[in-house]
């Protein structure tokens, strides 16, 4: 007779199949089976004070490994908890799997513990969203769902499976349990499409090139490399594209990004859709040529025409375009030195204008000497997390990651509390890395208790808390709006000591009033070795440029 074997370890089984090495969870009736196949499969169970932060964890894993993500949590309130983290990876292109508990399928719409709607409630912010069937069924619809992950921009799935599918127990050679059903996505583009964008290049007197999220969730950072170095174009990076090409790069650039799509007259977007971060494509030069290259057919050319789409995986699409352009661009290549010379000078010009802001000695402190102490402390193995509005709007125009894959936001959902999830993904799956998040104190507060989950999983990080007492980002628009005696109703909050609530739950903290105290409290909150808070506080008074320039409050 065959061996049996239950719902709960196929899912274990098929979470292996595909390279899960962890889980992250809160526990729940309807799930603990999966606990017990992912012991026998050597799966991590990583549980969380709250499912948001399990699947904000989720898709930190997947960011951080190139892997998928998972979570697992119960049914009813257990779902819609997590459905914020599954929201921000569908809006972020982040490949994660939720497994949500259900009601015993013999119980349907009887009105069991925790029953919920789940599927039609996931359907809109996944790529994939079922009910297993049958427990035969586990890991062949678990496969289904990491797959759809992969189509086109990747994202997230869901899966609930009721727990008598869950708990019964089948004869193991009725189970299809898939261990390879995964095929190349590295669509290189169509081959007329790149000749084209290398004759464009051919002849381009000021290109420029963004590199997007897409650039890193392909693992396209070696190919655009070569593109920029190569072509001699220079380069602007936003999301997780961030630290593409090392600080000091000759080709890399930050601050004269508005300047150069307004002279350029050839502009490369790549892997980033034209949102409200690239001002809808209205920020763009109406006379250059706009070529938008992505995973996604669906983006190319949304909300802005451009001259020339590429649907593929930005680093095939780019490796290929090198090699096209490779010959016939050497005269245009050292025509840009003059291109590449005049971008740099108002560059240079910015960041001067703003170094008497970053060296400030004022107290409460700038935000700008935070976010200027922070880079400076980075080192090439820091991974630096930013959660929050007005003070991680500072930290943009500041840091610079020093290596590909070292910057996480939350993307553009604009989502708080990502940080502390992100920072236990990241440590957790990068042990060798040291993990530094900036937050501000409304950010922290929505998530913060799951500290604690640090502290016991013996994840060290070293936080930083830019404490202005507000959410400051929407106090600015309120007192823009209706006027400073309205600028403080629903958005003021109380003067936190997170630094003793980091001691509390067995942490390091320090409170930082001083700017010439920021960096050795820094300093000590490495070498703690442990979950670190440092509570800034930061001047409420002064807000980040785009804070100021935010549409929504024209």
């Amino acid at each position: 007779m065959s061996e049996l074997i239950s719902g709960g370890h196929l899912v274990a089984k098929a979470l292996k199949a595909e390279g899960v090495d962890v889980i992250y969870t809160l526990c729940g009736g309807h799930i603990i089976d999966i606990y017990d196949g992912c012991v026998d499969e050597g799966i991590e169970v990583i549980d969380v004070r709250h499912e948001q932060v399990a699947a904000h964890a989720a898709d930190g894993y997947a960011r951080i490994t190139g892997k998928p993500g998972c979570a697992v949590v119960t049914a009813g309130p257990g779902t819609t908890d997590a459905v914020t983290g599954v929201a921000n990876a569908f809006r972020a292109e982040s490949p994660m799997l939720l497994i949500g508990g259900q009601g015993a399928l013999s119980q349907h719409k009887m009105g069991s513990l925790q029953d919920l709607p789940h599927v039609d409630m996931m359907t809109p912010i996944t790529k994939f969203a079922a009910t297993v069937p049958s427990t035969e069924r586990v890991a062949d619809l678990v496969s289904m769902a990491f797959r759809e992950c992969y189509h086109g921009a990747p994202g997230p799935s869901f899966l609930e499976i009721p727990r008598d599918v869950l708990d019964a127990k089948v004869p193991l050679d009725q189970a299809r349990i898939p261990t390879n059903y995964r095929a190349s996505t590295r669509q290189a583009g169509d081959p007329e499409a790149i000749e084209r964008l290398a004759d464009l290049l051919a002849h381009s007197e000021k290109p420029c090139i963004l590199l997007g999220s897409q650039v890193w969730t392909c693992r396209g950072t070696d190919a655009a490399i070569d593109f920029v170095r190569a072509l001699n174009v220079p380069a602007y990076m936003n999301g997780s594209g961030r630290g593409t090409l090392p600080p000091g790069d000759p080709h890399h650039f930050q601050l004269s990004r508005r300047y150069a799509f307004t002279e350029a007259d050839l502009i490369i977007i790549v892997g980033t859709p034209f949102d409200f971060r690239m001002g809808y494509g209205k920020r763009l030069s109406p006379t250059a040529t706009v070529v938008q290259i992505d995973l996604d057919y669906r983006t190319v050319g949304k909300n802005r025409d451009i001259d020339l789409g590429i649907v593929g995986d930005a680093g095939a699409v780019l490796s290929a375009v090198t090699q096209a352009a490779t010959g016939r661009v050497q005269n245009a290549a050292t025509r840009r030195k003059e291109w590449i010379e005049e971008l740099r000078t108002v560059e240079t010009q910015a960041y001067t204008k703003r170094l008497p802001r970053q060296h400030s000695d004022s107290r409460p402190i700038d935000p700008y000497r935070l976010v200027h102490e922070i880079n400076e402390f980075l080192t090439e193995d820091s991974i630096y997390i930013g959660d929050g509005g007005d003070i991680v709007t500072f930290s943009g125009q500041v840091v610079q990651p020093k290596s590909p894959g070292h910057w996480m936001d939350p993307g553009p959902l604009g989502t708080l509390g990502v940080g502390v999830a992100f920072a236990m993904a990241a440590k957790q799956a990068r042990p060798d890395k040291e993990v530094v998040a900036l937050f501000g104190d409304g950010a922290f507060s929505l998530t913060g208790w799951d500290f604690e989950t640090m502290v016991r999983f013996d994840l060290p990080f070293i936080g930083v808390i830019g404490n202005n007492s507000s959410m400051n980002q929407i106090r600015y628009g309120q007192a823009a709006k209706y006027g400073e005696d309205r600028a403080r109703i629903g958005n003021t909050l109380g003067d936190v000591r997170y630094d003793e609530f980091a001691k509390l739950l067995g942490g390091h903290g320090e409170e930082v009033r001083d700017p010439a105290d920021i960096r050795p409290a820094m300093e000590r909150a490495r070498e703690s070795g442990k979950p670190s808070l440092i509570n800034v506080w930061v001047d409420p008074e002064v807000y980040a440029p785009g804070t100021m320039n935010q549409t929504m409050y024209k």
